[in-house]
């Protein structure tokens, strides 16, 4: 259902979206056809949000797309986590079209 609405609310600013079922499948696309944006959440199978992330960042690309953390994860510590391996910004679950809108605009995304 998240992934519902992310999806129709960015496609309403432009965007071409592209889901992945875990982070394994979503790196791999990633290698195959880098996105502008990546709305991404914590808990995935397979490969974690983190994990994902780190991988992400590490690869060696011209330019690397924006992430948003999605997630129910809300504590400052995870926060902190998910800013420190890379994410340019973060929105708790549940949320609606104006608080992601908030921080794609914060991002310069929107």
């Amino acid at each position: 259902m998240i992934r519902k609405v992310a999806r129709q609310i960015v496609e309403t600013r432009g965007y071409q979206v592209a889901e992945a079922e875990n982070g394994q499948e979503a790196l791999h696309k990633c290698q195959m056809a880098m996105p502008d944006l990546i709305i991404l959440d914590w808990d995935m199978p397979v490969m974690t949000g983190i994990e994902f992330l780190a991988a992400l960042r590490a690869l060696d690309v011209p330019s690397q797309p924006k992430v948003v953390f999605c997630t129910t994860k809300s504590g400052a510590m995870e926060i902190h986590k998910g800013i420190n391996v890379g994410a340019d910004e973060y929105v708790t679950k549940p949320f609606d079209q104006a608080s992601l809108m908030a921080k794609l605009e914060n991002i310069g995304a929107a």
